[in-house]
């Protein structure tokens, strides 16, 4: 029988190698005994000092969950209850598909920066059809399934997104006390290059809405918000009625709508700045005098069928606007006007250069973009040119006034 050295403790032969036991505070305050295990007494030994370091510390966990068990409850307890719906659907979207197939069978104390290293370099290289079995969930397979890969490699966005998921979920198990280090926050990751930024001139702002407006399109109001005010997408879906006040001509911006897990939310904006007031120019009152107009004829058409939901942009029917929808409505009508086609997020870029014709300063362009930080609001500033915007936005304002 092997005798214990004076002042050891708990360190005994266990099976083909050697044990050590530490009475030790969990997170939940309770007091129990963690065991260590080595094939030698002086490997148990070196883990018996750190555990003995670490329970005078502070909490030591006594069971630390596989990174797929850990998952679950944050995404529960931690993301969707303190996170936007959208947001906390894209972390489970990332941590479904892409952190756990890999990561999740590791127990979180065991994940090592090599570890992350070698799923960050797989990532970049492997084709997520396959992956995922995309092309397998088709009705017809015609790529990776029949033997024909697509080789379709995640972007340098999609990697990085995945590691910030990572890292924000081992950052939480530091909180909880089950890991001593994010591994992830460790590992060097290239922040992604920010591609080309489009938008229109007001030459091209007037021509699109000029377009809208000749051929009757029923998004027209919704089109005039987007590029004088320069409301999101969510945001403008997201207006009602009531949050208008067109006699004074003032808006007030605080709902939007949103796709999230295939149902269409209507829910507030990020933050209380959103809610301010914004002041409506003429141009936005017509047209919004012009789409009220509309909608009493739709809801004379629909009858009964009519849903109501008080939305200033609506369908048929008056239910609230896909946001894919909308977005296929405007690509189609920018074709139609002979304009390029861009995102409708970008036609908040486009607003920034009217503001800019009109030497607004860049101060209450910040309050009217609604950005958080002024620099980049300035940005946007040193990219328009002044002089070349100004004739067109007077041709703007003499062609709609």
């Amino acid at each position: 029988m092997t005798r214990r050295h004076n002042g050891e403790g708990t360190i005994y032969p266990y099976r083909n190698g050697y044990a050590a036991q530490v009475w030790v505070t969990t997170p939940q305050g309770r007091r129990q005994r963690k065991t260590v295990y080595g094939k030698t007494r002086e490997v148990v030994h070196d883990k018996w000092v750190q555990l003995q370091e670490q329970a005078r510390r502070g909490p030591v966990t006594t069971k630390v969950p596989r990174l797929e068990e850990f998952a679950v409850g944050w995404l529960r307890d931690v993301v969707a209850p303190n996170l936007a719906p959208t947001t906390a659907a894209n972390y489970e979207l990332f941590t479904r598909l892409y952190i756990v197939p890999d990561l999740g069978v590791k127990r979180l104390d065991r994940l090592s920066v090599r570890d992350v290293r070698l799923w960050l370099n797989d990532l970049k290289q492997r084709c997520q059809c396959c992956a995922q079995g995309k092309d397998a969930a088709r009705e017809s397979p015609r790529c990776c399934a029949v033997g024909q890969c697509c080789h379709q490699i995640a972007s340098e966005w999609t990697v990085h997104q995945a590691w910030t998921v990572l890292r924000s979920m081992l950052s939480e198990a530091m909180r909880e006390e089950l890991v001593s280090r994010n591994v992830a926050g460790l590992v060097r990751v290239p922040v992604p290059r920010a591609g080309k930024r489009v938008m229109w001139t007001v030459e091209e702002a007037r021509q699109f809405l000029e377009s809208a407006r000749t051929d009757g399109d029923p998004m027209y109001a919704g089109y005039v918000l987007l590029l004088i005010l320069g409301l999101r997408r969510g945001e403008l879906l997201g207006l009602a009625w009531e949050d208008l006040d067109l006699e004074h001509g003032e808006a007030r911006i605080a709902w939007q709508v949103q796709r999230v897990k295939g149902e269409l939310v209507r829910r507030q904006t990020k933050t209380p700045s959103s809610d301010a007031p914004l002041p409506l120019p003429d141009l936005c009152v017509r047209a919004l005098e012009d789409r009220r107009r509309t909608e009493a004829r739709l809801r004379l058409a629909s009858g009964e069928a009519w849903a109501g939901t008080g939305l200033v942009l609506t369908t048929r029917f008056g239910d609230a606007l896909d946001p894919r929808n909308f977005h296929r409505a405007f690509k189609t009508r920018a074709s139609k006007a002979g304009v390029p086609v861009i995102p409708v997020h970008a036609t908040r870029r486009t607003c920034a250069s009217l503001l800019v014709a009109l030497d607004v300063h860049p101060r209450v362009a910040m309050a009217i973009l609604r950005h958080s930080k002024i620099a980049v609001t300035m940005d946007i500033y040193s990219q328009v040119s002044s002089a070349t915007t100004r004739e067109a936005l007077k041709r703007l304002g003499e062609a709609f006034g």
